[in-house]
This record gives structure tokens, sequence and C-alpha cells, in this order.
């Protein structure tokens, strides 16, 4: 069953409406919290007045930060990032005299309905003193700059430098160098499914359970009995179906906690499904990471070194897990696909009152390799080389992997120049460059883009625990053969519309040569789902899909022992081929899977033996490394000169996922990842003012990709088996995203070629490129170009 492209086996759940999500969660006796949320990103709370609220019919609760004090611990850091200060501010659950960031929750109304708790929260009386704030990179990091936290007498919260070879001496042999500060620009993930929480504590048995719209369920689990002072086992986080995530339901946010303690205080169920306009202003943001870097390379191309500095927006609070954004993915992944000799670059994070950032399909990896993509397309440029020919000269030699990176990182395997290849032929490349040619003639903005990336995948082996600052993020599986011969895969891990309860199953499958409905694939709950770290990061098919891989195997050598016993023979002499036990040179002699399941439970025989009764296994799995997977991604653009507007004529995206397990799931996820990067580079941009004011918190303001904006993506697969784990995958979920932005940024700033225009941030917007674009022409005409 490994390679084939069968159908998701959940879709029918999906397609038909029968599928459930923490919306659909209803108890008995349920009630409603909405939050009142700060309109202003920096200010002193002067009023909190809430007796109008709690007096409406129907209010149960009005909590706020008074209230919860005592109860209430911090959100613990998982990560503590190389910093200076003694400790870092967490995120409080309910702002406590000061509000940070314009939706920051300030109070929580629980009604007996989901209308009178938003009609209540209108009634609460609120007034600031208004505190300067400061809403970008550029403007919290000056000497003089508005402090968001005061205490720590600077918005820098944290910084690492990585520094390895000769820079000084890469930079002063340089022929050509090129410095560019580029902007990774913010995002606001969107999942069709906004966060939702339902939380029911039963005061008789003093436990918890949480529905949980999230991508980590054990871990979201510990968090709570961290936040709460409850016992780890007295808490079950389920994880209905979810509606996507894409890193932005990773983390434990206050939010959730403050509905899981009015749960808890009125020993009831309360449910709490975020709107859209409150998912702009408190779910994480994305990206937002600031480079000025520099390169240097020889007269005939060849890099020599990168040097610089990364800045990422952190918001107002550092979140659990993003300082390992920046430091664990962008700056070891500045080098790319290239041999770079020499690399020194400096990480920080930054304080803004801005909503706080976190991890977001790709987390650091698309940002890292934005920058050096640029990078390398602006010294062909320099050179008047191809931008081909330029990256060629410097990829990873074929035959050089496994391959130590100047950054540290080993990567595991590949080609990087036959992929390159690939792309080249199916875009017809020569020709595309004479149809350039031609269009140039005619006045018009045709451009090319290329774009080659490596992904860090498969977090965190515990070889590499100390350089992310995390404890080891292993897997677990249990897989589980009943009596009657059904077989049930339990994982750690947990899906969010990967398709992993198809590719969990066609790995069992495989192992056990039994048809795919023999299986059944849960997850998402801690009562009955092994111990497991979650999904993020490119690990769930490397990590989780490792250890199914292995706990089938160790099950199946168990069946082989019980089949052995019915048969009369040794273990030895057991052979099995699709679901039937053989003896070998007697073939004559056999048992099936079902009666060797049945056998395990209830044979007198078989225990007499020693087996333990029942056929189940859990294993879990450590990798030796990271995996690395890989590709080269070429786009085709026209700009219209008189508007600016960009047309995607063409996308073509040539991956390496290490094994593909259902190449039919790979290739839908590579047209998401594009989908999400092209949307990253043409249209989406979450911005605020100098003063921290949020201008784009709704789909009024804020443009995601339509599908009329979508080319077809055209797809090519090359599978180079990892070293670094038993199934050789590699992950291929954030590659479109890492590689997209770059692609199609390439692209555009090619077509802009003819106008002398060097670098332009996204996203590509026709106001941008016609602003640009009239720009230059004024400058030619002899005006100033301003």
């Amino acid at each position: 069953m490994i390679g084939r492209s069968i159908r998701r086996v959940e879709d029918r759940r999906f397609l038909t409406g029968r599928a459930t999500y923490v919306g659909d969660v209803h108890l008995p006796g349920m009630l409603y919290a909405a939050f009142l949320r700060s309109p202003v990103p920096h200010g002193r709370i002067t009023l909190l007045d809430t007796a109008a609220a709690a007096r409406f019919q129907g209010v149960v609760a009005v909590l706020t930060a008074a209230d919860i004090a005592s109860r209430v611990r911090p959100i613990p850091l998982i990560r503590r990032p190389p910093t200076t200060h003694e400790a870092l501010p967490a995120p409080p659950v309910l702002a406590d005299g000061i509000v940070r960031y314009q939706g920051e929750p300030i109070a929580l109304v629980v009604a007996t309905s989901p209308a009178l708790a938003l009609d209540a929260v209108e009634a609460i009386q609120l007034e600031f003193e208004t505190l300067p704030a400061v809403g970008s990179l550029n403007e919290a990091r000056g000497a003089t700059s508005p402090l968001v936290h005061p205490s720590l007498e600077t918005n820098i919260a944290f910084s690492r430098r990585l520094q390895q070879g000769d820079v000084e001496a890469a930079f002063a042999k340089a022929a050509v160098r090129v410095r560019q500060e580029m902007r990774n620009n913010r995002v606001v993930p969107n999942p069709l499914e906004p966060r939702g929480m339902v939380a029911d504590y039963d005061p008789a048995r003093q436990t918890l359970t949480c529905w949980l719209s999230t991508q980590r369920p054990h871990h979201t689990r510990w968090f709570l009995a961290e936040i709460l002072g409850l016992p780890e086992q007295d808490i079950r986080v389920i994880m209905p179906d979810v509606g996507g995530a894409f890193g932005a339901k990773e983390p434990m946010y206050p939010d959730e906690v403050a509905v899981a303690y009015a749960s808890m205080v009125l020993g009831a169920p309360v449910k709490w499904i975020e709107t859209r306009s409150e998912h702009f202003l408190a779910t994480t943001h994305g990206r937002d990471q600031l480079a000025d870097l520099e390169i240097a390379a020889d007269r005939d191309g060849r890099i020599l070194g990168l040097r610089g500095e990364v800045w990422l927006n952190l918001g107002a609070y550092l979140y659990p897990n993003t300082s390992g954004v920046v430091l664990a993915r962008t700056l070891p992944l500045l080098n790319g696909c290239y041999a770079i000799p020499a690399v020194d670059v400096t990480g920080y994070g930054v304080f803004t009152n801005t909503v706080p950032t976190g991890p977001y399909r790709g987390a650091g990896r698309p940002e890292g390799i934005y920058f050096i993509e640029r990078l390398i397309d602006m010294v062909a440029t320099k050179l008047e080389m191809d931008p081909v020919e330029i990256r060629r000269r410097n990829f990873v030699p074929r035959g050089a992997f496994p391959f130590t990176t100047v950054t540290g990182l080993t990567y595991d395997s590949g080609d990087y120049h036959v992929m390159l290849d690939r792309a080249l032929e199916l875009a017809d490349y020569e020709g595309l460059r004479a149809a350039q040619r031609e269009a140039r003639e005619q006045g018009r903005l045709l451009g090319i883009g290329i774009a080659a990336y490596v992904e860090l995948g498969g977090a965190t082996p515990s070889t590499a625990a100390a350089m992310e600052g995390s404890s080891p993020l292993w897997e677990s599986a249990t897989v589980t053969a009943d009596p009657s011969g059904g077989v049930t895969v339990r994982v750690g891990t947990a899906g969010h519309g990967q398709g992993h309860e198809t590719a969990f199953a066609q790995i069992a499958a495989s192992v056990l040569e039994l048809p795919i409905e023999s299986f059944r694939v849960e997850f998402g709950d801690t009562a009955t789902a092994p111990f497991g770290f979650g999904t993020f990061g490119t690990r769930s098919m490397t990590i989780g899909g490792s250890a199914v891989y292995i706990a089938g195997q160790r099950l199946l050598d168990r069946a082989k022992r019980i089949a052995a016993i019915l048969l009369e023979c040794t273990p030895e002499d057991v052979d099995y081929c699709q679901g039937t036990f053989t003896v070998r040179g007697s073939p004559m002699r056999s048992v099936g899977f079902q009666e060797v399941c049945s056998a395990a439970y209830y044979s007198a025989a078989v225990h007499q033996q020693g087996e333990s009764p029942g056929l189940t296994v859990q294993v879990t799995y450590d990798p030796p490394n990271y995996t690395y997977a890989a590709g080269v991604h070429l786009a085709v653009v026209e700009i219209d000169p008189s508007t600016g507007e960009v047309h995607l004529r063409r996308y073509i995206a040539v991956d390496d996922c290490g094994r593909a397990i259902n190449p039919m799931i790979v290739e839908g996820q590579v047209h998401g990842g594009v989908a999400q990067g092209i949307g990253q580079a043409l249209f989406e941009h979450a911005a605020y003012t100098p003063q921290a004011y949020f201008t784009s918190p709704s789909l009024l303001d804020y443009a995601l990709p339509r599908a009329s904006a979508l080319p077809t993506i055209e797809t090519a697969l090359y599978e180079f088996p990892s070293p670094s784990n038993p199934l050789g995958v590699k992950g291929i979920g954030e590659g479109g995203a890492i590689a997209a932005p770059p692609t199609i940024s390439n692209a555009v700033l090619d077509a802009l070629r003819p106008f002398g225009v060097v670098h332009l941030d996204m996203p590509h917007t026709a106001e941008q490129l016609c602003q640009a674009i009239a720009c230059m022409q004024t400058e030619r005409e002899g005006g100033t170009g301003e």
C-alpha cells in the first residue's frame, strides 16, 4: 500500500457533512463564553466596571484578572531562548492593569446563550490611559523607542549569533558583494475553522474534559495541568475534527485557559467559538521577519560568504514556541541548498505592541529560504548571469550527501541538480526565455522566477534538542489486532486535514499485508491515544509514521510466534503472505490472520506457551536526525504595466519528499502549500500603523487568494529516501509554502528588470507595482523618481 494513490478514507465524513468539530459539541447545561478585548494597542486600564454586565438576566459570571489571579499560573515557555533577562514576561490569561496589543483579552462573560454573552460584553465599562506604542520592528529597535515591557529596559527579548568559517576573508576576496534589507511580510493564518473550546469540569470527580481545536492534544493537557494546578491524569483533551490549523493551533492561548478556568469555577460546561473577526485579533500571526544580509561571491558566481542580522517580530508576548521560529529554523537554513563556506548571522526576537506571532506553515523555513533565494537572484543580476546557472554552480554537489552545512545541519539525501533540470524541462526554459525577449520587444512585462528550497523536518530528535532549546520530541504508536482480525492504529500525533487516517492505515497495511478496510486509525484523545507531541514541524509521517511502521512489524513478529504454536513449528519456519501464515516447506499447513488474532485472546494453548493475552504493540520512535525535503519551483508571471496587476501564467513544482506514502496526498499538500505561498507573495499583509493600530483586522481588509488567482500547478515528484527513519520519508506539507514566495517574488522582479528595479518587499500588490513602474519611468524621463 505504500506508494499507492488511494482516495482518503476520512473524506467521506467531510464531504457528507458528518464531521464533528468543536462547534458541533453540545452538552447538557452548556454555557457560552465571550471576551472583552482591548481596542487599543497599549494602555493602562483606569476603569473596568462589570456590574452592568453581571446584572443581565442569563449572565452566570463575569471574570477579570482580579478573579483569577490566585488560581491561575502564567503560561510557561517550553523553550528558554538565549537571553540576558532573568525572566521574560508571560502572557496573562486576562490583562491585569495594562494591555499591550489590540485584541488582548480583558474580561470573560459566561451566559446561557452566545448572543447574551456578546450583549453583556458590550455593557462592560472600560476606560484607558493611552500609552506610547510600537507597531513594527523598525519602530521597536530604536534606543528611544517606547517599551512594550518597561521592566526589561529594551524591546529585544533574546538574540543568538551563528558564526562558522572565515567570513572576513570571504568578503575581503569577493569580486561581488550584495547587501539588501528584506522583509518577510506578516500574515494571518486563516483556517476554515477558527479556534474553539468546550471545557467541562466535573466537581464530583474533580476532572476536566476539554474539546479543543488543536494540533497537540497531549501537550495541551500538560499546559492545562501546569497553569490550572490540576494533576495531569485528571485532565482529558479531545481533539475532534479540525478544519485546518497551519501552526496557529499549536500554542496554548490565554483565552482557552480562561474558558477552562470558568468551567472549573462554575462546575458546568462552557463553550467558546472564536469569530473570524476575533481570529484576526487573538490568534497568532505568522512570519514578520526583517533581514539585513550581505552576500559575497567571486566573478564566477561562487558564493563565498553570508553575514548580517535577522529580526523576528514577537508581538507583545513571547508565546511558548515562538523563539524557535527564528533561532532553530531561519538562521540554520539561511544557506538554503547551497554549499556556502562561511556564515556570520545574528538573530533577534523583538517585542512590539502587536498580536503575538507564532509558527505558520513552514515556521521560519519560508523566511530563511526567501532571504537566501532573493540574494542569489541579486548576485546573478549583478554578474549578468542566468539565475539557473548561479544556482547550479552553488548547489550542494551530487554525491555529497549526507552533507554537513556551515550552519551545522546534516542534509540527509537528495539531488538538487536533477530537480532543477526537471523543472527546466517541464517549463521549456529556453523557450520561455525566448518568449520573454519577444515580450519585452513588445513592451510586455514577462518574468520568470526560480527558487530552490530545503526543508528541515521531523522536529525534534534527541540529538538536536540542545540546539533547539527543547526537550526531545519523540512519537509513539500502538497497533492492536482484535479477535476478529480488525486492526486499530492509535498514534500520539494528531492530524488536522493532512490525510493522516489514510496514510497511517497505508503504512500498517503494507506491513501486515491486509486490505486497508481492515484498519482503523485513531488519534486526538488523550484518554485513548498513546502519548505524542502533536502535528507540526513536518513530523507526523517521519516520526509518527515510523512508529506505526515499527509497531506493525513487531505485531507481525508476535503474530508469527502465535501462528507457530498453532502450526506446531518454530517461528523461524513460519512464512507470511497477505494474511496467511504457512509452514516453510509445507504450504498446505496454514492458518489465517484472523485465526491467529482469535487465538491470541482465547487460546489456552497459546497462553500456556508464555504468550500474554491479546495482540497489541506500542512503540516509541526517536529519530537520529532531522529529515531534509527539498525542491525547485518555477513561476511565470506577466505584469500589466498600466495597472500593476500580476497574472500568474504558470507554476511548476518539483519536490523530493523522500518516500511518498500516498502520491495523491503529496500532490494535494503541494497544491495547498503553493496556494498559501501565492497568498503571501501577492495578496496577504497584516498591516499596522507605527502606533500599532491594526489596519487589516478582517477579511474586508485582508486579501486572501481566490481560485481565479491560482494557475494549474504542474508537479513532479522525486523520491530520495531519508536514511533517518525506516520509511525513508521526509515530509511535504510545508514545501509549497516555503518555495512559492521567493519563486513568485523572483519572477516579479525579473519582469521589472528592464526598469532597473532591484528589490521590492512582498506582497507584490497591483498598487505597489504600479507605483514602482511609474517611479522608474519618471526617473528615466529625467524626474526625481521619488
